[in-house]
């Protein structure tokens, strides 16, 4: 068989170049992880053109802590993605910022003297104690009062995310626009952050307060079921990643699927797993179009979520 071969272009800058046209010459440009974020821009664009596509988004609650956070806002602003599976610091970190602010760090800090200080480190962000924990508590408490008293004492986690967002008045918590625009945010381990502890905190004076997580999952079950098809922008491992390519096994297999993750794959964790791991599984097609494209979330969302906006998405129906 005649091997095709195609010609390497050289990426051209200029000072004018919207984000979409330098992502279009990294496809070209055939280097590396360039052309793999290039191909991820496409795949994106593939599914937001079709018109039967439900496009989960999953990712983990430590970029929420950055201003990476407006650009996963952006998604559901715009009403790009149709369902959202995260982590229970995703609640923690956008319910947090509404209220208080994170601050710029580094990676080299005296980790004993920030404790001392009532200061947490994720990463080169400070987060105060005043600004987590404490305001949580401060703040989420009265909110779930308000929402028992309403007769709503057994929730799941879809739908304590939304009658928090419905209570906000933030246009930069991804709450508020997921409640807006009436779009689900799942959280299989909604007891793993401070936003678990106080549904714990607040259960302990109101003993018929409960979380129905498999209410979720039957939610989710329903939604696999009756997709024509499916597509996935996966940033991260753990639990949010394999909760959205678990339950699409069960319709055979997603037909899109872009990955950007940092880790590695030889210790066999899932975070490291290759997209061509869950084909093996069924959790994604033979056929399906997918990318796995290394590097820090926090330059590759960015830049393929600049690259695909203006991309309008078809009526579904």
């Amino acid at each position: 068989m005649q091997l095709k071969m195609k010609p390497i272009s050289d990426i051209e800058l200029d000072e004018s170049m919207k984000v979409k046209e330098l992502t279009t010459q990294m496809l070209a440009s055939g280097g590396f992880t360039a052309k793999k974020l290039g191909v991820a821009c496409d795949i994106v664009r593939k599914m937001f053109r079709e018109k039967q596509c439900t496009i989960f988004l999953s990712f983990p609650a430590c970029i929420i802590s950055t201003g990476t956070r407006g650009v996963i806002r952006k998604l559901v602003e715009e009403k790009l993605v149709d369902v959202i599976v995260t982590t229970c610091g995703t609640l923690d970190h956008d319910l947090a910022r509404v209220w208080k602010k994170y601050y710029h760090g580094e990676f080299l800090m005296d980790d004993v003297d920030l404790h001392r200080r009532g200061i947490n480190r994720l990463g080169n962000i400070l987060i105060p104690n005043d600004s987590y924990g404490i305001v949580l508590e401060q703040k989420m408490q009265p909110i779930l009062r308000d929402i028992y008293s309403e007769g709503k004492k057994s929730l799941s986690s879809r739908q304590l995310a939304y009658e928090f967002g419905i209570r906000l008045n933030d246009k930069k918590s991804i709450l508020y626009w997921a409640a807006k625009n009436d779009i689900p945010i799942y959280v299989p381990g909604i007891t793993d952050g401070a936003f678990g502890s106080q549904l714990w905190l607040f259960k302990q004076q109101h003993s018929d307060f409960n979380i129905d997580i498999l209410r979720d999952e039957q939610e989710l079950s329903d939604i696999v079921f009756t997709a024509k098809k499916t597509g996935a922008i996966m940033i991260g491992g753990g639990i949010s990643k394999h909760h959205v390519i678990w339950w699409n096994q069960f319709r055979g297999g997603m037909e899109y699927a872009v990955y950007l993750t940092t880790a590695e794959e030889w210790d066999g964790s899932l975070s490291g797993a290759r997209i061509r791991e869950a084909v093996s599984w069924g959790k994604v097609k033979e056929d399906a179009q997918y990318i796995t494209v290394e590097g820090d979330a926090t330059i590759t969302l960015s830049m393929l979520v600049g690259s695909v906006l203006g991309e309008s998405r078809p009526a579904r129906h």
